[in-house]
């Protein structure tokens, strides 16, 4: 199907590293050449050892996730007819215990506001775009984690 490639670099710096105080600030170089300043998440290893400005891995997956669902939305929409002026999402990402114990993120909750041009769907129509979206989406179908969608659309 594809192949996704990403470079991640690191490098020690000055640090002693066996006594766990190093910066764990890093950088994520994708295959178009886009380059992504990271670091492990402030809850995880507090500053100055990581870097709260920086993107973390939990993070990045919400993101995977929200942008996927989006991208699936709106191309749907468009096949319906439906013309999407803005789509927003502020989506969020819970982190807890799975199944078997381990520290996982456990839910992804989207958030999207959803502008449209003329006609709207119905609410109807509106929950079953979502769920299209959500079928069609690799990275949900790639987690075990449960993927909610709430508030899906203010109109004005």
């Amino acid at each position: 199907m594809g192949k996704h490639q990403v470079r991640i670099a690191w490098t020690r710096g000055e640090a002693a590293f066996v006594d766990a105080r190093y910066s764990r600030a890093h950088e994520w170089v994708f295959d178009g050449g886009a380059r992504v300043p990271a670091s492990s998440s402030p809850f995880v290893v507090p500053p100055p050892l990581s870097d709260p400005a920086r993107v973390d891995p939990e993070e990045a997956l919400v993101a995977a996730a929200s942008s996927c669902h989006m991208l699936w939305f709106l191309s749907i929409a468009a096949g319906k007819g439906f013309v999407v002026d803005a789509y927003v999402d502020d989506a969020v990402g819970i982190m807890g215990r799975n199944p078997l114990g381990k520290v996982a993120m456990t839910r992804i909750v989207l958030r999207p506001e959803i502008t449209f041009l003329g006609q709207a769907p119905t609410a109807r129509q509106l929950r079953e775009l979502h769920e299209a979206s959500h079928d069609c989406c690799m990275i949900a179908n790639s987690l075990t984690t449960e993927i909610v969608v709430e508030e899906p659309v203010r109109q004005p």
